[in-house]
């Protein structure tokens, strides 16, 4: 693990995850049948299927992204400090990603690599019923190293949040594992995002190891949830993660969100989203930007549970998985 520089201010969030430059496209829902893709789902391509499918996608808008990346985002733009953990490439993608996250207000000082795969991009279809379906070229961002991680970043974060997608790669995986054992190691509090249904499927017995003895805050949803613990009822998934995890967050899409707490459970509605929803990208990663703010702040867990839900209705309003506006003052302009 790397030590690395020692100027560093106290952090809220420290995320770890995926660096990846998202290119989003409005899509018919024909195009997903025609190429049998699963609507709402995140599959990886390789490098042919990704120029391929680039290729035949309309046109798009491309930005910065990666899940824990985009949390991170949001808790800057609520005014919180934070920093991200991911690797890029030193090509242009790589310095697009990097100026993008810092401009945001970030700290990001992972080294670019030199070699290997170019930067990672993730190829998103929104259809119109604003589901989003995702098909990741992990590129770079596949070959993060326990070297990557900064323990003086991890001991510097009240909260450390690791992206569950990086359990796909063996080096990745590792480096996931040091970054947990170092922030208990600090004192510091590990939060896993569960990702996504497939990704719990594919890493079922990790993730419940790491539930039951590593994690402080858990995030997902309710597919995601029941998958884990194999089970039909999201109840029978609430029991079970209750006796495992301090604090679960878990989305429920337009029926809002469920926060387990020592406290009990508590029921958090879905925030208005003024015009419509118009891209449901990056709404279970800004709920979450909204909950560890709230979290690292000092709030309850309903507070930051509704505090997610505020995050989660801005991102959903628009096209891409980002902000487009500050967070803080949309949520101060709202009572929040």
């Amino acid at each position: 693990m790397s030590g690395s520089p020692t100027d560093v201010e106290p952090l809220d969030v420290l995320g770890v995850g995926n660096a990846l430059l998202d290119v989003l496209s409005p899509t018919p829902d024909e195009f997903l049948d025609r190429h049998g893709l699963v609507k709402g789902s995140m599959a990886l391509i390789d490098a042919q299927q990704a120029t391929s499918l680039y290729e035949e996608m309309g046109p798009a808008t491309e930005q910065s992204g990666g899940s824990a990346a985009n949390t991170v985002v949001g808790v800057a733009s609520l005014g919180g400090a934070s920093a991200f953990i991911g690797r890029v490439r030193d090509d242009t993608l790589g310095d697009v990603f990097a100026h993008d996250i810092r401009a945001a207000g970030v700290r990001f000082d992972t080294t670019p690599a030199t070699a290997g795969q170019p930067t990672g991009r993730c190829l998103i279809l929104v259809t119109p019923d604003a589901e989003r379906t995702l098909n990741t070229f992990l590129g770079a961002a596949a070959e993060l190293r326990v070297d990557d991680v900064t323990a003086s970043l991890v001991e510097a974060a009240a909260v450390i949040y690791l992206e569950g997608y990086l359990f796909d790669q063996p080096d990745a995986k590792e480096a996931f594992r040091h970054a947990a054992a170092a922030a208990h190691r600090a004192g510091r509090q590990v939060a896993l995002s569960l990702s996504d249904t497939f990704c719990v499927e594919r890493h079922r017995m990790d993730f419940l190891a790491l539930v039951e003895h590593d994690v402080d805050l858990l995030f997902g949803n309710d597919g995601e949830l029941c998958a884990l613990y194999e089970v039909e009822r999201l109840g029978d998934a609430l029991d079970l993660t209750r006796r495992h995890c301090p604090v679960a967050a878990i989305t429920l899409g337009a029926d809002g969100s469920l926060v387990v707490s020592p406290e009990g459970v508590a029921e958090i509605p879905v925030h208005p989203v003024p015009g419509g929803v118009v891209d449901t990208t990056g709404a279970g990663d800004l709920y979450a930007a909204g909950f560890l703010y709230g979290f690292t702040h000092g709030q309850e867990p309903g507070a930051c549970g509704r505090l997610g839900a505020v995050a989660a209705s801005e991102v959903i309003s628009h096209l891409g998985a980002r902000p487009e506006r500050s967070l803080a003052e949309f949520a101060a302009s709202l009572g929040s």
